[in-house]
């Protein structure tokens, strides 16, 4: 019997792919992920990121004022079946002031698609993002889109990933055409030329795809003789100089596959999922933390049911204004109103009416499996980080916090809001969207961190659109902060710094300028200056 379960959360667990996707804004990350839906059958037609008239709006992008500005605010996990396996989707924001949030995303990733466009090339946050998942040991598939409009030359931006981000590179498929005259691509794995035809404009409908042999004397009446000599002359250097591939080197972080592809046109999105699905990995063990500092490998198949808060996020349900814990499954199986462990809490939980994620929409689930994404009712019991299990006896790695370097008052303009102020900003900093502060007195006027500017300003919209409350924000002059760890009575503080606490009780220091913290550093050698918090 125990040899027959196993097998059955082998096969379950082996079906799954969890993944984000990555890029600088406006690469087409969300677009891309509208497609996947697309090609799953989970939309009939693929919205349009900015929702103008008479179009759809993203269904990754739930939020209200990403609707209205057409940018991914928060990270979004969505479930659905593309060919037969299940899809665990993690769209994360590009913007790099809400970097944060899609770091935590990615520690729940078993896997990462980076965006890039073709004209731009490598930008500055996927260096940043890549980086992370380099860190984390999370293999990359590179998908260079927009290969539709004026960008460069292939070879390269083949080049410049391998330069910029210090990783072979090898190309999967090949553009036929650049520009106006992309019409499809090579794939070198089938030695089939694909090429598309537009089905609707906009690509709001799956792009018709056919396939030909190289030799076929149709190609070249298809796509015209110089497209012609210039693919077979692209390929013959690709087969001579280029990169080889294995499965194992991609695993292993040495090696990422590049794709060529529009998303806005579908051409080259069939092919890439296709093989996306197998070169994506199934969910894997992952090391935990004991007592006395040492680790232990939870396996996903035989470690009984194990997960961790990746992110918590409020009013996804408006009727009932509730707050949602995501969660990563990193082992075993999960069956609905099943009793855990709350680690941190050190009781146990019942976690009833659990959810799994399309966009706003919820989706009551029953089972789910190692490597799923699901969200629990958060009356308040989680954080981001909690550890959650059937054995306990052990937490997952700590989720990293960073930190912030914009700070202000804030206060609602109608004192007869000031509960639900309370209440909005409270649950705000447990999504960990801000981070509040206070002097030693926790009842002087508190401080709001952000990593990011524009952070505030999602501040100030969310209260107002989800808890009805107007807020007047006055920045403060500190421009960066450490968290310091030593005898806080003995710290020579800078003239223009100020010492505070977070909502831990954790001494954080507020610098003025970034050579006032340097000058602090070296004025408290004993102390420990810490920038990232784990």
């Amino acid at each position: 019997m125990e040899n027959h379960l196993e097998s059955y959360l082998s096969e379950q667990i082996s079906n799954r792919r969890t993944f984000a996707i990555i890029s600088h804004p406006d690469a087409g990350k969300t677009t891309l992920t509208e497609k996947l839906l697309l090609y799953s059958g989970k939309l009939r037609t693929a919205g349009m990121v900015r929702g103008r008239k008479g179009r759809k709006l993203a269904a990754s992008d739930w939020m209200s004022m990403e609707q209205e500005r057409g940018i991914s605010i928060t990270a979004s996990a969505m479930q659905f079946v593309y060919k037969d396996v299940v899809i665990n989707i993690l769209d994360t924001p590009g913007h790099e002031d809400f970097s944060e949030d899609t770091y935590r995303t990615l520690t729940a990733a078993d896997c990462a698609i980076m965006v890039i466009d073709a004209a731009k090339g490598v930008e500055k946050q996927t260096r940043k993002l890549f980086e992370v998942c380099r860190l984390r040991k999370i293999p990359v598939l590179t998908f260079i889109n927009k290969m539709d409009l004026p960008g460069r030359d292939p070879l390269d931006l083949m080049d410049e990933v391998e330069s910029a981000l210090k990783i072979q590179s090898y190309a999967y498929n090949w553009p036929i055409g650049l520009g106006k005259q992309f019409c499809g691509v090579y794939d070198r794995f089938i030695n089939k030329c694909l090429l598309f035809t537009r089905s609707t404009e906009g690509g709001a409908q799956r792009a018709l795809m056919s396939q030909f042999s190289l030799e076929d004397e149709q190609v070249v009446s298809l796509i015209g003789c110089t497209e012609f000599d210039t693919l077979k002359g692209e390929l013959t250097l690709l087969e001579a100089a280029g990169n080889t591939f294995n499965k194992e080197d991609f695993l292993g972080g040495c090696v990422t596959p590049v794709f060529f592809a529009s998303a806005m046109t579908n051409f080259g999105i069939e092919p890439f999922f296709d093989t996306f699905i197998h070169l994506a990995p199934s969910p894997r063990g992952r090391l935990a933390d004991v007592q006395n500092g040492k680790e232990i490998f939870i396996d996903p198949v035989t470690t009984s049911f194990s997960g961790y808060v990746f992110k918590v996020q409020s009013n996804m349900d408006r009727k009932h204004r509730d707050s949602l814990a995501f969660l990563r499954i990193c082992s075993g199986q999960f069956e609905k109103d099943i009793v855990v462990k709350h680690h941190r809490l050190k009781r146990d939980i019942r976690l009833s009416r659990p959810h799994s994620m399309f966009a706003g929409e919820r989706t009551v689930v029953d089972t789910a499996f190692a490597g799923d994404i699901i969200g629990v009712i958060n009356p308040g019991s989680f954080f981001i980080g909690d550890t959650v299990s059937l054995a306990g006896g052990f937490d997952f790695k700590p989720l990293p916090q960073f930190q912030p370097e914009f700070f202000a008052t804030l206060t609602p303009k109608d004192v007869n809001k000031r509960k639900s102020f309370d209440k909005g900003v409270r649950q705000l900093a447990e999504e960990g969207a801000i981070q509040i502060l206070h002097g030693e007195d926790q009842f002087n006027d508190l401080i709001y961190g952000a990593v990011g500017k524009l952070q505030f300003e999602v501040l100030q919209y969310r209260l107002q659109d989800e808890y009805q409350v107007e807020t007047r924000l006055t920045l403060l002059p500190y421009q960066c902060s450490a968290w310091i760890i030593g005898d806080e009575t003995t710290y020579k503080k800078t003239t223009n710094s100020i010492l505070v606490k977070d909502r831990w009780d954790k001494h954080i220091v507020l610098f003025g300028t970034q050579w006032e913290k340097e000058y602090a550093i070296r004025g408290n050698p004993t102390f420990q200056f810490i920038d990232i918090k784990y």
